[in-house]
């Protein structure tokens, strides 16, 4: 089992826990996408309650996403396939949401499959310029001056 935290341990990681972070672990929302997902995979309401608490654990700051289909895996006893389905949808609607949060506290980087990297420099895509090809203006709107991106309503 994950080491248990004290209300006080647990009342100062709140403090500091940025406000999109805060609202999204008190939601309505969540608590219903974290039980809609453990209903729609056979997940008794028991389990459900321990998977509600790994999702607090790393909207808090306490699990690292990366490691939450493990946890349920190892400390709820749910098989591969069922622990993965069940991450993915929270990863999804939950931690996708507030994904830069989430890679501010953890310092990793999320992806949208839900796996979650260190962030190097290498593994950073340069960004790229697209030339876009350039409209030629016409002997007519050379001389007027017309704007050569809209469209002409004389022809």
């Amino acid at each position: 089992m994950p080491k248990e935290h004290t209300p006080e341990e647990i009342r100062k990681l709140l403090a500091k826990l940025p406000e999109e972070l805060k609202e999204t672990l008190f939601a309505e929302a969540t608590s219903d996408t974290i039980y809609g997902s453990c209903e729609r995979y056979g997940i008794s309401e028991e389990k459900a309650a321990e998977v509600s608490k790994f999702v607090g654990d790393v909207l808090i700051g306490l699990l690292p996403p990366n490691e939450f289909q493990g946890a349920l895996e190892k400390e709820l006893n749910l098989d591969s396939e069922t622990a993965k389905k069940v991450a993915r949808e929270i990863t999804r609607y939950v931690f996708f949401p507030v994904k830069a949060s989430l890679e501010e506290l953890y310092k990793i980087e999320i992806t949208p499959a839900g796996a979650a990297t260190t962030p190097t420099s290498a593994a950073k895509p340069e960004a790229r310029m697209v030339e876009r090809p350039r409209v030629q203006p016409t002997e007519k709107e050379e001389k007027t001056g017309a704007d050569v991106y809209r469209e002409s309503l004389e022809e």
